[in-house]
């Protein structure tokens, strides 16, 4: 009698936001991940990006693998690697905004917001209140526009499952493009309504209606994978941190709470997976990589140094890495 095939585990990769160095950061830790568990996104599996991870997603979907990336992030490009046309100093405009407008940037979601306040997650409503950005997300509209084209060809979204994450700036409401049920978008259109930062760039149209940065949403977006359909969960966070450190500044300190609160929440959302019965690594900074990022993510000339470091400390916790780790977020007193 002949023997029954296995089956691949169902596999999802869930990405969260983090600016330019969330980027490196992600990278450093992908990297980790094949080189000591052989474990990459593959045409099977899901990947979620929010944020600076939709523009993971998006590289992965058009089939571009981890180490391509690292070797362009890193400015050392094979001949054979695939062409990522992207200037990491100003493609992203650089590590501070342009000065916005002065009126609020969505009247529409604040009025809704007023309306049902019930409805309308504070957070986002502070997204309408905050000036309309006039930084330009088209450097990477272009750069992933070439992408798509070269391996896609007539295609505008990926074959392999893709949900890149974005918020509608009238309603409030998550959207997650390649959903079956969601609007229709182009995969260069999607990443950069990802990675509309309120009052930083300027919101994406697509098909009339506006988009901001999913991660005004939630950061990674890890519920919207179902209980029992995963096997293996792979979340990458670069604003968490299951281990913090001890600030002193108080702009820095402001922002560790930002950290614990996003920690929360997605280990909110990892414990649900692991009850159901899916493996799920999660994978967020630690002291040495907060250090290495400074209080700006959107700083490029920090990225090479957040790169190394989250692969060399992404690769030590996953040699030690004996049971789903807990956080240790408040340990720190002066953080609380």
């Amino acid at each position: 009698m002949a023997g029954s095939a296995t089956a691949a585990p169902r596999r999802a990769f869930v990405f969260g936001g983090g600016g330019v160095l969330g980027f490196a950061w992600i990278v450093g830790a992908l990297t980790a991940l094949k080189r000591e568990l052989g474990v990459e996104p593959g045409a099977a599996d899901l990947t979620v990006g929010t944020s600076a991870g939709a523009v993971v997603a998006g590289l992965l979907g058009c089939g571009i693998d981890i180490d391509s990336i690292r070797r362009h992030q890193l400015g050392m490009p094979l001949p054979e690697d695939p062409p990522v046309s992207w200037n990491y100093e100003s493609g992203s405009g650089g590590a501070l905004p342009p000065r916005p407008g002065w009126r609020p940037g969505s009247p529409r979601l604040l009025w809704n917001s007023v309306r049902s306040p019930t409805s309308v997650n504070p957070a986002i409503a502070l997204s309408g209140l905050l000036p309309r950005g006039r930084g330009s997300l088209r450097p990477i509209h272009n750069m992933l526009d070439s992408i798509v084209a070269e391996a896609l060809g007539d295609a505008d979204w990926p074959q392999q499952p893709t949900w890149i994450v974005a918020t509608d700036y009238g309603t409030g409401r998550r959207v997650v493009f390649g959903q079956d049920d969601q609007p229709a978008a182009g995969l260069a259109d999607a990443v950069c309504a990802s990675c509309a930062i309120p009052a930083w760039y300027a919101p994406v149209e697509i098909n009339g209606s506006a988009y901001i940065d999913g991660g005004t949403r939630s950061n990674a977006s890890v519920d919207l994978l179902q209980d029992g359909e995963w096997d293996e969960v792979f979340v990458l966070a670069p604003m968490a941190a299951l281990e913090l450190d001890s600030p002193r500044s108080p702009i820095v300190m402001v922002e560790r709470r930002l950290r614990r609160s996003i920690t929360r929440g997605i280990e909110h959302d990892v414990e649900r997976l692991r009850r159901t019965g899916s493996n799920v690594r999660l994978l967020t900074p630690g002291p040495e990589d907060l250090e290495a990022m400074g209080p700006n993510l959107m700083n490029p000339r920090r990225r090479t140094e957040v790169l190394h470091t989250s692969l060399r400390t992404s690769t030590r916790i996953l040699r030690t890495q004996t049971e789903p780790p807990r956080s240790t977020a408040t340990r720190h007193p002066d953080t609380a």
